[in-house]
């Protein structure tokens, strides 16, 4: 992304934005609510035309590019999403059919190579257990899991997650993470773009950060050098403290003297 701004009416939802990402780093998108996280996130996507400056994905530049050709090497993990998933689809049809970028099986036909790469990513993200079980009954952590599965089923040049800790409960969480910290470590996983409000939810094996507030870059570049107190205040706007214990971040706002 080079100078780029998106304005609906007269609201700036991003100003001047300039961020690149190779293909063999794990990025954080951080900030607060309406800071333009979802936003940038659309636009790496293709799901968005910026309204000034140029945004090339994958080496394809958005408004001289079939979209439609340019998403499906792009997987991309939303509450959107879910929300479009038949509550009667079975865990493994919905995995397998991104293939065909349909949501669950219809008339489509897959081989034992389709079949048995839905089946890896799904025990590799722990559901392998529930391949047979109707996606309305999955809880809300096993939700995320399968639709990450689907987004990896196409084998993906990018990988772009939309808060996906997002409802979850303290285990549905740490469980998350940890499979997520496992996808960033491996070498042969595709560029990942992870979005959240919480540096808590930022998994080990992550390799850089860019922090937003109201549409604009606070800092950017590798998360140990970017994810400090002083940048976090300035991000959410308050006094706050960061601390790392062991490979994970946590933090709170800073008590008064």
């Amino acid at each position: 992304m080079s100078g780029v701004g998106v304005r609906r009416g007269k609201n700036h939802l991003l100003a001047d934005v300039s961020w690149r990402v190779e293909l063999d780093e794990r990025w954080v998108i951080l900030g607060a609510n309406g800071a333009g996280k979802t936003t940038l996130l659309r636009l790496a996507a293709a799901e968005l035309h910026p309204t000034t400056g140029e945004v090339h994905v994958l080496g394809e530049k958005l408004g001289r590019v079939d979209v439609f050709e340019l998403r499906p090497r792009i997987g991309f993990c939303s509450a959107a999403v879910i929300a479009r998933v038949p509550p009667q689809e079975k865990v493994i049809d919905l995995v397998v059919s991104a293939g065909y970028a349909v949501l669950g099986r219809w008339r489509e036909d897959y081989d034992q190579l389709d079949t048995g790469r839905a089946l890896d990513l799904c025990e590799g993200l722990g559901i392998g257990h529930l391949t047979e079980r109707e996606f309305g009954t999955l809880s809300e952590g096993e939700r995320k899991r399968t639709i990450i599965a689907r987004a990896l089923m196409t084998d993906p040049e990018m990988l772009l997650l939309d808060e996906p800790a997002a409802g979850l409960d303290l285990g549905g969480r740490e469980d998350l993470v940890a499979r997520l910290s496992e996808l960033a470590l491996d070498a042969d996983a595709p560029a990942t773009i992870l979005v959240t409000h919480h540096v808590e939810e930022i998994p080990p094996g992550f390799t850089h950060l860019l922090l937003v507030a109201d549409g604009a870059v606070v800092a950017q570049g590798l998360i140990d050098e970017v994810l400090t107190s002083e940048n976090l205040s300035r991000t959410f706007g308050q006094d706050l403290e960061l601390d790392k214990i062991g490979d994970r971040y946590f933090a709170r706002r800073r008590a008064a003297v």
